[in-house]
């Protein structure tokens, strides 16, 4: 099987699952984007792992395979989005190590961790997302990869606060809290449904917490985003695309937190593709 098909293969699992991503990854020349397009389908094949349903000795039995496929000489020829995730990382400085740290925090969903403190929930963050904002770096590329990578790993911190924050509803309903305990007791909220799945908190208290975590996540895309000036222009376009995108759908949750609690929140297409499209104009300046 040649890498040429195995990168198509890629490409079209981003178009089809990378909703957010792709409008920051069509920026990047062909290289670059095949090589993400590997690095992504890789990520979210074990994010859905750790999301699916099933006996969680199974799904760990699952991400145990995805690991050992990781330290693999040769990939499995049938495997196409292995194949070429093995042949990116033979281009480009790709720290596969770092989908390790991706398959921890999937593991922690799995066994149904939860979080005491905004400095736990931060671990978490930097393996489940943190860890995709260096192993993008790695096809990016950086003047000074040392500076980066902490930047990098903050805007992954941002994107994945702002999945949180969306997904406050969702995640309960499938039994999963990921805000801090430190924090709902501040805010005197539990999280508690009834037989309807509504929150029973009071709605002012539920929109206070809120709006208090979209403003550290926004500290998380202030600190991210000084990474772009190390960036080449293409490689700042799609990474201020992803971060625009997500910041736009935390500024739409801040304001109407209620609402966000209810139902999924989203952009659509057309804001999404001016986000990007602006983006790319603001990286040809």
């Amino acid at each position: 099987m040649t890498a040429s098909h195995a990168y198509r293969r890629c490409e079209q699992i981003v178009r089809v699952r990378a909703r957010n991503f792709s409008y920051g990854i069509r920026l990047l020349p062909p290289p670059k984007r095949r090589a993400l397009s590997a690095v992504y389908d890789f990520a979210r094949r074990i994010d859905d792992i750790g999301d699916t349903d099933g006996p969680a000795d199974q799904r760990l039995a699952r991400l145990a395979d995805a690991r050992t496929a990781l330290r693999g000489s040769r990939p499995d020829e049938g495997d196409l989005v292995l194949v070429a995730l093995v042949d990116a990382a033979r281009r480009y400085p790709i720290p596969l190590a770092a989908f390790e740290e991706l398959i921890d925090g999937c593991a922690a969903d799995v066994r149904g961790a939860t979080y005491e403190s905004f400095d736990d929930l931060l671990a978490y963050c930097r393996c489940v997302a943190g860890s995709v904002g260096r192993l993008s770096l790695g096809v990016f590329g950086a003047e000074d990869p040392e500076v980066a990578a902490p930047l990098a790993d903050a805007l992954g911190v941002a994107l994945q606060m702002t999945n949180i924050l969306r997904d406050v509803r969702e995640d309960r309903l499938a039994g999963r809290v990921y805000l801090p305990s430190e924090d709902l007791e501040r805010f005197g909220c539990t999280l508690d449904i009834d037989s309807r799945g509504r929150f029973t908190d009071p709605p002012e208290r539920l929109a206070t917490l809120l709006r208090f975590e979209a403003e550290r996540a926004r500290d998380w895309y202030h600190r991210g985003t000084r990474l772009l000036p190390l960036l080449d222009r293409r490689s700042a376009a799609c990474t201020a695309a992803m971060a625009g995108i997500y910041r736009s759908l935390l500024d739409r949750i801040a304001v109407h937190p209620v609402q966000a609690l209810t139902a999924r929140s989203t952009l659509p297409a057309w804001r999404k593709a001016m986000v990007a499209a602006r983006a790319l104009a603001g990286a040809g300046r």
